[in-house]
């Protein structure tokens, strides 16, 4: 990671953040990567990385807070708790599953499942995003699949080295600019399914620090993001750092769409959500009967 990819803001006991580089994110942490609201004490060490090295950065302990993905959060469920800021979920953000060409579709089996499993590839942004469990649960073992950082993907569908790609982020806004297809969007099949928002991912603080320290740590994400909301144009310059999509209609309907009402506070329907997949991932027996699941910060 290179030093232009690491922030440092405040003074104090020391927190290790990582969030990720997509814009809903930049958006929302803006006024404290800028060092534009009180840090109450702590000084925050802000990492920005691509979602799938945040997931391995959580199973290595590397982290006080981060962004991951709610799939990697509940392996993660027994050392961690969830903040009631600055989740992304809602109706209508869901990862899409895309094809190379119209007309395919990795639940297809024709006349050999078999050589059609063997043969057809699927790319994913990681083995523990949220959008990797969604594929999972929906299409079971349809294809292979190899896991690429996100940005990878589309460009690898266009240019024929992949069958089908499930994108996350801005992707969805710009794939048909590619001349791709989409088979599906992952998100409204889970709303059909539950009738709840989808959980992508949410942040997550190590149990080991007491909750006067994260009840400080969700005040300053709060007034990062009051920032964002009241004055959305003050984060733009924070977006155009990290993002794939240079666009800023994009980037701000990005934010618009993933940064949202449970992003301030998850609350009785964002909770309610974080159960339900919780229970889907212990049925399909992605995670163990034994886990407490996705808990929330009181």
């Amino acid at each position: 990671m290179s030093a232009s990819h690491q922030v440092v803001v405040g003074s104090g006991r020391r927190i290790h953040l990582g969030i990720s580089t997509c814009p809903n994110d930049t958006f929302a942490f803006a006024g404290l990567l800028e060092n534009r609201v009180d840090t109450r004490g702590l000084q925050f060490v802000i990492d920005l990385l691509d979602i799938d090295e945040l997931n391995q950065g959580l199973f290595g302990g590397r982290f006080d807070v981060l962004k991951a993905s709610f799939h990697a959060a509940l392996l993660a469920s027994e050392e961690t708790i969830v903040l009631p800021v600055g989740s992304a979920l809602g109706f209508g953000v869901g990862p899409l599953l895309l094809s190379a060409k119209p007309g395919m579709c990795p639940g297809a089996t024709s006349d050999s499942p078999e050589a059609f499993r063997e043969h057809a590839l699927t790319l994913c942004p990681g083995e523990h995003t949220t959008a990797k469990l969604l594929f999972d649960l929906f299409y079971p073992e349809s294809t292979r699949v190899e896991h690429v950082v996100f940005s990878d993907i589309m460009p690898s569908l266009a240019a024929g080295t992949a069958d089908f790609g499930v994108c996350i982020h801005e992707g969805r806004f710009t794939y048909q600019e590619s001349g791709l297809h989409c088979v599906e969007d992952l998100g409204e099949r889970w709303e059909a399914t539950t009738g709840s928002p989808l959980p992508l991912g949410g942040l997550l603080m190590r149990t080991r620090h007491d909750e006067a320290t994260m009840h400080c740590v969700v005040d300053v994400i709060s007034d990062s993001l009051r920032l964002a909301r009241d004055a959305p144009e003050t984060a733009l310059p924070a977006m155009r750092r990290y993002a794939q999509a240079m666009d800023d209609a994009i980037l701000m309907q990005h934010a618009d769409l993933y940064v949202n009402e449970w992003t301030h506070s998850l609350g009785e329907v964002g909770r309610a959500a974080l159960d339900k997949l919780s229970e889907m991932a212990k049925k399909s027996g992605k995670v163990g009967d034994q886990s407490p699941g996705l808990r929330v910060l009181g």
